[in-house]
């Protein structure tokens, strides 16, 4: 029988029919060049203005950015990365107790992206967990590796006060009051993908996760150490965004663009693999909460007049509903929501 995830130990020596992806689609891995102006961000830097700044204009020009000096204790993310070899590592009837192809359960482990709804699959497992509020959904989460919801727990903690700043500091670049992201989004849900790539046969033909934009507010990427694997679209070409050290990649999310009227872009990315090693990454996703209403920021031209919004109010339920409901790949899902 053919097993539900990829992760099962045994290398394939070609790629399977159903992940090839038309000549169209494919990554065409030869013509991807390095992005060689990533901002990094240092959060410890002195000058807090300065700091404002380059997220401007990295959210401007780019749509996402790393950040160093983060205040996630190293030793922590070093120990994510491990939980999260370890819980691929595991025994293949043992990870398969937690599978579920449901996109609404709050802890499943899955395969590709959407498998009921998609024609061709992409070279990736997950583990998807919710991870706030923590005291409601720690009790599903694995037994194994035996210290999974000690170390998963904190480090899911750390990050969400990584992401509230974040947040803060992405307010004040837009000319807008320092909690008022915080203040829209309400009480925020937060998820966690944790992605394993095989191995593949023949990475030329299929994606790990081909290009989309993440429906949420922001997405806090904790790369593979050593393993390169994620690209982003700039100025119409895709980049290799390599891993940089102790740092945390952080994309603009369709719910900033749309609360900035689009002047912040929710960034096209996706995940390539490759024919030698296993890539690991951890996405962290802070996401409004689903009754609020999203709409764009009121905005004031030069001389007095209102600038009109791009997108018509909508609550993110109606977002995420939408935003599941289609292929991965397809149009913008922003698209859907202009006025």
């Amino acid at each position: 029988m053919e097993s539900k995830v990829l992760s099962t130990g045994v290398r394939l020596s070609s790629l399977p029919q159903s992940y090839v992806r038309p000549d169209s689609e494919r990554p065409r891995l030869s013509e991807v060049s390095n992005c060689e102006n990533v901002p990094v961000i240092d959060l410890c830097s002195a000058d807090k203005a300065q700091i404002i700044r380059q997220i401007g204009a990295a959210c401007r020009a780019y749509g996402f950015f790393q950040v160093i000096n983060h205040g996630v204790d190293l030793e922590l993310t070093e120990k994510m990365q491990q939980m999260a070899q370890d819980f691929f590592n595991l025994p293949l009837d043992e990870k398969l107790k937690y599978y579920s192809d449901d996109p609404s359960k709050t802890l499943r482990l899955s395969t590709s992206f959407n498998v009921k709804r998609e024609t061709v699959h992409n070279w990736r497992d997950y583990l998807r967990l919710h991870c706030y509020p923590l005291e409601d959904y720690v009790h599903e989460w694995p037994d194994h590796p035996s210290s999974f919801k000690e170390v998963v727990s904190t480090y899911s903690r750390e990050v969400r006060k990584l992401g509230f700043r974040l947040l803060q500091e992405i307010s004040e670049s837009l000319g807008l009051e320092r909690e008022y992201m915080g203040k829209v989004l309400g009480e925020q849900a937060q998820h966690m993908a944790i992605n394993y790539y095989p191995p593949c046969p023949e990475p030329e033909l299929t994606y790990g996760l081909p290009g989309h934009t993440d429906p949420n507010a922001i997405t806090l990427l904790l790369q593979d150490k050593h393993v390169a694997g994620l690209q982003v679209l700039k100025d119409g070409k895709w980049v290799a965004v390599n891993p940089y050290p102790n740092a945390f990649v952080i994309n603009i999310g369709d719910q900033l663009q749309a609360l900035s009227n689009g002047r912040y872009k929710s960034v096209w990315h996706r995940a390539i693999v490759n024919s030698d090693n296993a890539r690991i990454s951890v996405a962290s996703f802070l996401c409004p909460e689903n009754c609020v209403v999203i709409e764009p920021a009121k905005e004031v031209n030069d001389d007095g007049s209102q600038v009109p919004p791009i997108y018509r109010s909508f609550t993110y339920a109606e977002y995420y509903k939408k935003f599941w409901s289609r292929n991965l790949d397809q149009e913008h899902c922003l698209e859907l929501f202009k006025k």
